[in-house]
Parts: structure tokens; sequence; C-alpha cells
């Protein structure tokens, strides 16, 4: 174990998890793996109309987790010789990113966000427009646009079409989908196969991944939480988004997958059993990115660390992400040590202030007394 880390403690985990429920999540599942030993635990529900109970088993939409499997698989790629970190990705995808930028914009700073293309989901969105004027923002095209089947080259084509946020390379990067869509098609292009057909052959079979897939479509198979998306008080009571078609995001945030299955996930990407060790460096040689919340992190090839929660803690790596209505932070100990796993099944809770920010909640400080515990206690 990491300097003052200890043993999980299962009676206040259930506690720190009881204690998001009560803060106002409808449903909260987590599961914490220290060695051999694991812990699971649930609080709430899975849906508010007839209360049946959420469980630490159900699957569920884990949003840009997603990054980093996408990111895995093509560092795999990397190494079989087929793409290269820095090769411009007017070389693979021509046409895509047109002109100048093509030839300016490489794989590495696709991964990284530091490839200055702006983030498409305003556009697809009509009235997500204003983003990131957030109080300028309404959740209509949410619902209308529920079961649109979006294309990824026009979803990449609005990204590419908007005011760059950056120059190509240039730091701190900027968080974008955009980026990732270019390297679903990238995969396809060098694979010949759909980017979710390729994750689910050299990502998630070979990892033992069994309750994980990339969603090609609006429903989530197998027992699930509803997810109740609230755009910042906008939509009351939240409404659920459980059922809505992830062409949206595709390989930027369609995965569906388990608290278990993404510990399993990352505490074999971290042991250099999912790409070479020589990858794995690569994943974590991380910039300044400008995250969607507008704070400056650090961030790698798909992947990122935790920032301490804790004085001596040992460094976590992992990812988080959001799809309407649901929540999901995967992070695992850099030494194997250590994995934890918690989603929640409601999104955007923070109502805003007078200068359109979100307010702090209680839910947030719950979560964050959470994350301490489950990376510490």
């Amino acid at each position: 174990m990491g300097q003052g880390e200890r043993r999980p403690d299962p009676a206040a985990l259930d506690a720190a998890l009881e204690a998001v429920h009560r803060a106002g999540v409808p449903g909260v599942f987590a599961e914490v793996r220290d060695g051999d030993r694991v812990w699971r635990g649930a609080a709430g529900v899975a849906d508010v109309e007839t209360g049946r109970p959420v469980t630490a088993r159900l699957r569920h939409r884990v949003g840009s987790v997603t990054k980093t499997f996408t990111a895995a698989a093509v560092l795999q790629q990397v190494e079989a010789g087929t793409v290269g970190l820095d090769v411009p990705v007017s070389r693979y995808l021509p046409g895509l990113v047109p002109g100048e930028r093509g030839d300016a914009i490489t794989v590495r700073m696709l991964l990284n966000h530091t490839s200055g293309l702006a983030e498409y989901l305003p556009y697809a969105y009509p009235s997500l427009k204003a983003f990131p004027a957030l109080d300028r923002t309404g959740p209509e095209s949410l619902e209308e646009l529920r079961f649109k089947r979006f294309d990824p080259v026009e979803l990449i084509g609005m990204g590419v079409a908007a005011p760059p946020v950056g120059v190509p390379g240039g730091t701190p990067g900027v968080y974008s989908n955009t980026n990732y869509l270019l390297l679903g098609q990238l995969l396809k292009k060098v694979t010949g196969l759909s980017a979710e057909r390729c994750i689910a052959r050299d990502v998630i079979g070979p990892a033992g991944l069994r309750d994980t897939e990339l969603a090609v479509g609006a429903h989530v198979e197998g027992p699930h939480a509803r997810l109740y998306e609230a755009w910042f008080g906008m939509i009351d009571p939240p409404r659920d988004h459980s059922v809505h078609d992830m062409s949206w995001v595709g390989p930027s945030a369609s995965l569906i997958s388990t608290v278990a299955d993404l510990n399993r996930f990352y505490a074999l990407l971290l042991a250099g059993e999912i790409v070479a060790p020589s990858s794995l460096a690569e994943m974590r040689r991380t910039v300044s990115v400008i995250s969607q919340e507008g704070r400056t992190i650090d961030y790698g090839l798909g992947l990122h660390p935790l920032e301490p929660l804790s004085p001596g803690q040992d460094p976590y790596w992992g990812h988080g992400g959001t799809v309407w209505g649901g929540g999901t932070l995967a992070m695992a100990r850099a030494d194997g040590g250590r994995q934890w796993c918690v989603v929640v099944n409601l999104q955007r809770w923070n109502e805003l202030d007078a200068s359109g920010r979100p307010r702090p909640h209680a839910i947030d400080a719950a979560l964050a007394a959470f994350h301490r515990l489950a990376a510490n206690g």
C-alpha cells in the first residue's frame, strides 16, 4: 500500500455512498479493489417511479471513460506500425481536416486534445448553441434528438468548421470530442473495422470484459439504472435519458460497462497488459488541457491523473465521464494496488447562480468525500 493508505473500510464506504444518495442522487454504486479484497456497494434507486434499488452489478453508460479504450486501440496500432503518433492526420484521413490544419494536427494532438479543433456538440444540439454560456442554453434538443442517428463525419465537420480553440500543438489544449471522433475514423481506416468492432476485438475481448461494449443503438441491454438529466435545474423533475441514441458521441463516449469491468480494465492497462509499457508511458505524458467545466487539468493520451486527494497519496490514473443523465469516475493507483469506480444516475444537478455559473451542491461534497475514502481509506 502507498504512504498513508489503509485497507478499504466497508462500513465507512457504505456510509459515504449513502451520503451521496442522501445529498440528492437517486442511485449511486461503486466498487473498490485493494489487492485481493473487493468491496461493492450501492445506495438508492435505479428507477424513481418503481423504487427498484440499484446494485453494484448494473450496466451503465460510462461516457468519456470510453476515451481510454479508444486511445488504447490507437496505441496498439502504433505498436503494429500502422499509425504514427506524430504523423499528421491528413496522412490517414485526407480531407476530413482540410488544408494546413490537417497537415499540422498529428495523431498525438487528437489523443491529448491539443489539436485546436472545437467541440461539435453545441452545433449538433441547437439548444446548446450558446455553450459554454450555460444560462443561455436549454435542454430542448436533448429530447428532440433523442433518437437521431448522427453521422460521425458530419459531426467532425461541425467541429472543423467551428472557430478553432487553439493552434495545433499549443497548450493549454481544449478538451473536444471532435478529436476522438476523428480517432474513430482513423481506426476504421487502418483496420477496416468500425471503431466499435476494432475496440471490441483488440481491447475489450482480450481484457476479458464480459459486460462491456460500445453502444451502437439507443438501448442498454441487461440490468441497468435509468439515467436522470437535470440540465442545471432546467429539467424539473429530471428526465430519464437511459434510452438515447449514442451516435452523438460514438467512440468518444458511448461505452456501456460495469464498475467491476472498469476496475479490471484500468488494472490491466496500468500493468502494461493492454498496451506495451512504452505505449503506457506515452499515455501518461501529460499536457495542460482546459476541461469542459473550464478547469485546467493534466491530460495524457486518453488518460489523466487524479488530482491528489490527500498529502502523500500515490498517483491515480483513469478517466471520468458523463452522458445525458449518467456519470462515472474510474481510477487505478499507478502501482496496481488499488482500483475504484463510482457511478451515479443523475447529471448536471447544480443550479446556476446570477452569473450563470453552477452553484456548489451537497452532491459535489459528498462525492468528493467518497473519492477520498475510495483512494485512501
